[in-house]
C-alpha cells in the first residue's frame, strides 16, 4: 500500500528525512516511534503530498505520490489531481481541526458532499453511522465546544473515514489529550485495525504499538534505524539508539 525508497526532505539547510525506506503492506498497521524531530510527522505529510519530497520515490497503492511517469520522465501532477488522490488517504492530526460553527454530523458529512459530490441525505445517513462506530451516535448534533478532546478526536477520525480511504495516517493522535481521554481514541483505532484498515501511526503510545502494530519502525535523525515485529523491536532492539529510547519511554 505504501512504498518509500530513499526519501529525502529538507527545510532550508536542515535535512529532516535522509533516505527513508519503508514498505507497508495492505491491511498492515505500522507504528513509527522515535524522538521529537526525528522526521516521523514530516514523513507522514510526504505520504499524502502535504510536503513535497526533494528526492527518492513514494508510492501509495501502486501510484507515485505527486507525480506521473510520462515518456520516461516524471511529470508533477496538477493541484486538482493531487487533491483527488489525497482524498483517498485519511489523515488524523494532533489537533482536531474541526469547524467550530458546525455540528459533529456536519463536520463529518462536509467533505463527501463538497469533494465527492455525494447526495446530502445519503451522506448524512452514512455520517451518522460513522459517528455511531466511534461511539458518538448520541452527540451528532453537538458542536466541538460541547465535546471533550477525546470526543473531538473521534469526530476527526469519523470525518477521515467518511471519504472511504484506502489508507489512514495518524500523526500522534493522542498527544493533545488529557491522559484519561487517550484510551477512548486508541480503542477506536484498535477497531479500525481489526477491520483490516491499512494504518501508519506516529505515536509514543508504546503499549498500543505492542498490542496493535504488525510492525514497528524506529526513526532517528531522519532515517529508519530499525524495524520489525513489535515483540522484537520493543523487547530486544538491535540498535543501541533504539534501546536507549525505549528504556526512557518505558
Amino acid at each position: 500500500m505504501v512504498r518509500a525508497e530513499r526519501v529525502y526532505k529538507a527545510f532550508g539547510h536542515r535535512e529532516v528525512l535522509r533516505g527513508v525506506d519503508l514498505d507497508v503492506a495492505r491491511g498492515e498497521v505500522v507504528c513509527l516511534l522515535g524522538p521529537s524531530g526525528s522526521g516521523k510527522s514530516t514523513f507522514l505529510r510526504c505520504v499524502n503530498h502535504l510536503e513535497r519530497i526533494d528526492s527518492g520515490r513514494l508510492w501509495v497503492d501502486g501510484e507515485l505520490v505527486g507525480y506521473r511517469r510520462k515518456d520516461g520522465r516524471l511529470q508533477e501532477l496538477k493541484e486538482r489531481e493531487v487533491a483527488r488522490k489525497r482524498s483517498e488517504i485519511g489523515m488524523v492530526f494532533q489537533q482536531f481541526n474541526l469547524f467550530p460553527h458546525m455540528t459533529a454530523l456536519d463536520n463529518v458529512s462536509l467533505a463527501p458532499v463538497l469533494v465527492r459530490k455525494q447526495a446530502r441525505p445519503e451522506t448524512r445517513d452514512r455520517s451518522r453511522a460513522l459517528l455511531e462506530r466511534v461511539g458518538l451516535g448520541e452527540r451528532a448534533d453537538a458542536y466541538p465546544s460541547e465535546l471533550s478532546g477525546g470526543q473531538q478526536q473521534r469526530v476527526a477520525i469519523a470525518r477521515a473515514l467518511a471519504m472511504s480511504p484506502s489508507l489512514m495516517l495518524f500523526d500522534e493522535p493522542t498527544s493533545a489529550l488529557d491522559p484519561e481521554l487517550v484510551g477512548e481514541v486508541l480503542e477506536v483505532m484498535r477497531d479500525l485495525a481489526r477491520s483490516g484498515m491499512t494504518m501508519v501511526v506516529v505515536t509514543h503510545e508504546i503499549g498500543f504499538a505492542r498490542e496493535v502494530a504488525n510492525r514497528v519502525a524506529f526513526m532517528d535523525g531522519g532515517v529508519i534505524v530499525e524495524s520489525g515485529p513489535p515483540g522484537e523491536v520493543l523487547r530486544k532492539p538491535k540498535s543501541e539508539r533504539t534501546r536507549s529510547f525505549i528504556s526512557k519511554v518505558l
